[in-house]
């Protein structure tokens, strides 16, 4: 019986294509170029097939077959969060899958998860890809093999044929959601691992905040913080072969951010990423001595013509293969390079190309990756890693990501069009919005809302109303409006606990707040303030943008002081909340909880360091900012904000600092390491850390 396929490919693909060639040729000498995916037609993907079972210098699928052969059930595992058997119907889907020869190991482990075949298989697996028989074909000798036996009744194998924009575009249309038979309740418990997710109920409404607060106050502006949409199967994307290399650094991270991963949902993406490996192996792996790949290459010209209406229009006797690695870059491209000067003439329009001899034709590249280029990807994505697996040879990795409930954008250099500590944008204040509503909203239960999270400073619900309450205060102080209502709020939050440095017994003066439990005000109160406090920043952008407020360095400083203000207490609350780990903080819900045992395996075989510590300095160290806020009310600078760098009063003043050679250790002391001083040589003279679980 032949698998099903659902075509996925537009009724304007082959014109799509064509006019691709033709842009690409018709540029000058030099620039020419041809689209990568003429290299995976019927034919481009068997003459593929045989480089990776034949040409051994090709080393990315062996390197990824060897990880998937020693951790696929590891892996597959990590994937549903550690647990061994599937609780509810789930989709597999595989962005290029080609031979399938690699697939088949993680296709195998998941049948494992599942307790007995059925008539309806719990999961369903997709390959994407272009050539609608090598699917049909591929598919086929699975279901043929001893590997389909155990599938049946527990994976069902299923193509879609198409591009990635056209496999992507019908799963965020719903395409795969085929299944009516869902089980809400089994859907929720597959999201156990995530972490405790029972405060908020199925429906959307956080019972947290009823159970925080029982008093139904009308017409509330708060909305909860959402969940992931149960009506949608769990989704589980591969894309192996280190086939983002293919995109550019700008194109793989715009890619992976427009995958249809939920936001703390337990989706996962399964990745293979090439390292920055010996530039003479990699060029070598691209141009193996049998000749596989230059005959895969070549074909590219055939599909170039049959797309274009003559298969035999570029003679293959004026061509040949070259490529080229650029270490610095991390980039291998590959180029077709013309043998002699001569012209081509387009079959279907009135178009010529002239190609001078020696002129390259580029057809496919692969970009490398470094440790920074990896975690550079993953961040700009909105993607954050779970686990990694590397082959023996530490030529290949294989990640395991999930698409966070937040993230934390990393630092940029500044530049003339980008400075990380000018005014914030929009966005940035509504990723940070997200993250203050989790470790507030989801990581503090009811029985610590009235606790202190540690000594000397304001029971957890006080922070609620301080982050809003100093905002607010600022922004009626600049604008010279009224406080947000309840004005009250003023006088409980405006200032917290903040212990003297040189005698953290005593405080400086802080807000008078009430003594009692049932004096203060209510979460929802709380919760409602802070709603229209953010609509008045957002209507301050609004009013920035419209021309109707002018923007100064007066008003750029106020929302980067109160930005930096809000973000340093997320910090502070977060190390609070993790001496009560064991006594009362949750962990954060959309995150995966971390593989510990498979990385302790990982960490456990990586090599010491070659010495134990590594010398630094003399080195000259630049502090500081010039930032002087007297500045603000000039004339001169009034004005002047893009591109400026604020900072606290104690910061401003560029100031150069000398720093004298000296010797630190390579890494931290480990966890492993202050147990073993704690019971030997440090009994009785230190205590384990408020934030270890025994």
């Amino acid at each position: 019986m032949s698998p099903q396929i659902i075509q996925l490919h537009s009724e304007n693909a082959n014109a799509d294509i064509s006019a691709q060639i033709v842009a690409g040729l018709s540029r000058p000498a030099g620039q020419k170029k041809l689209p990568t995916m003429l290299l995976y037609n019927e034919r481009g993907l068997q003459l593929y097939d045989d480089i990776t079972t034949k040409a051994t210098e090709y080393y990315p699928f062996g390197a990824e077959e060897e990880i998937l052969k020693n951790k696929v059930d590891e892996i597959v595992q990590t994937m549903h969060h550690g647990e061994t058997r599937v609780f509810t119907d789930e989709i597999i889907l595989e962005l290029g899958a080609g031979a399938l020869r690699k697939t088949s190991r993680i296709l195998l482990s998941l049948s494992r998860l599942v307790n007995a075949a059925s008539t309806r298989a719990p999961i369903t697996y997709y390959a994407l890809d272009l050539e609608e028989r090598e699917i049909v074909r591929t598919l086929g000798e699975i279901s043929a093999s001893e590997i389909g036996e155990s599938l049946q009744g527990k994976v069902d194998t299923k193509g879609l044929c198409g591009t990635y924009d056209d496999g992507l575009k019908f799963v965020l249309e719903g395409g795969l959601n085929v299944n009516d038979n869902i089980n809400p309740v089994l859907t929720s418990l597959s999201l156990s691992g995530l972490g405790d997710i029972s405060p908020i109920s199925s429906t959307g409404t956080s019972t947290f905040i009823s159970s925080w607060d029982s008093s139904s106050e009308e017409d509330s502006d708060y909305s909860p913080i959402s969940t992931p949409d149960e009506a949608q199967l769990p989704l589980h994307i591969l894309f192996l072969g280190s086939s983002l290399g293919n995109f550019s650094r700008e194109e793989a991270v715009e890619f992976l951010g427009s995958l249809p991963l939920r936001a703390g949902s337990g989706d996962t993406l399964l990745i293979g990423l090439d390292h920055n490996n010996d530039k003479a192996e990699i060029e070598e792996a691209y141009n193996d001595p049998q000749g596989l790949t230059k005959e895969f290459i070549m074909n590219g010209l055939r599909a170039a013509g049959t797309a274009l209406g003559n298969e035999d229009m570029f003679k293959q006797k004026n061509w040949e293969y070259v490529n080229r690695y650029d270490s610095g870059r991390r980039q291998h491209e590959a180029f077709l390079r013309s043998k002699c000067d001569h012209r081509v003439e387009d079959p279907s329009s009135p178009a010529q190309f002239l190609f001078l001899k020696d002129e390259l034709v580029k057809i496919e590249q692969s970009y490398k990756f470094s440790e920074s280029d990896a975690f550079s990807l993953f961040s700009g994505s909105n993607l954050r890693p779970i686990q990694r697996w590397t082959d023996s040879s530490k030529r290949c990795s294989l990640w395991l990501l999930e698409r966070p409930a937040f993230v934390f954008p990393p630092l940029k250099r500044p530049t003339t069009r980008h400075n990380p500590f000018g005014m914030p944008t929009t966005e940035q204040w509504q990723q940070l919005w997200s993250a203050w509503d989790c470790i507030t909203q989801r990581m503090i239960p009811p029985s610590m809302l009235y606790q202190k999270p540690i000594d000397l400073r304001h029971i957890c619900l006080f922070y609620f109303g301080h982050i809003p309450t100093f905002l607010d205060i600022h922004l009626s102080r600049l604008l010279q409006e009224p406080h947000t209502e309840p004005e009250i709020f003023k006088y409980i939050f405006e200032r917290g606990i903040d212990p003297n440095v040189d005698d953290p017994t005593q405080c400086h003066v802080h807000s008078t707040v009430p003594e009692k439990d049932e004096d203060w005000p209510t979460l929802t109160s709380i919760l409602q303030f802070q709603t229209r406090v953010r609509a008045r920043v957002l209507k301050l952008y609004a009013d920035i943008d419209s021309n109707r407020i002018s923007l100064t360095r007066k008003v750029a400083r106020v929302l980067f002081m109160t930005f930096e203000h809000e973000a340093h207490h997320a910090e502070t609350l977060l190390y609070m909340l993790i001496q009560r780990a064991g006594t009362g903080t949750l962990p954060p819900p959309g995150f995966a909880i971390p593989p510990w045992r498979s990385l302790a395996a990982i960490w456990d075989s990586a090599p010491f360091p070659k010495t134990k510590t590594v010398t630094l300095g003399p080195a000259e160290v630049t502090l500081g900012h010039d930032d002087a806020e007297t500045d603000d009310m000039d004339p001169l600078f009034a004005k002047d904000v893009d591109g400026h760098e604020f900072g606290w009063d104690n910061e401003h003043g560029v100031r150069v600092v000398q720093v004298g050679k000296f010797s630190i250790e390579w890494r931290p002391v480990t966890n492993g390491e202050f147990f073993e001083f704690y019971l030997r040589k440090g009994k009785g003279l230190v205590e384990i850390p408020a934030s270890w679980v025994k």
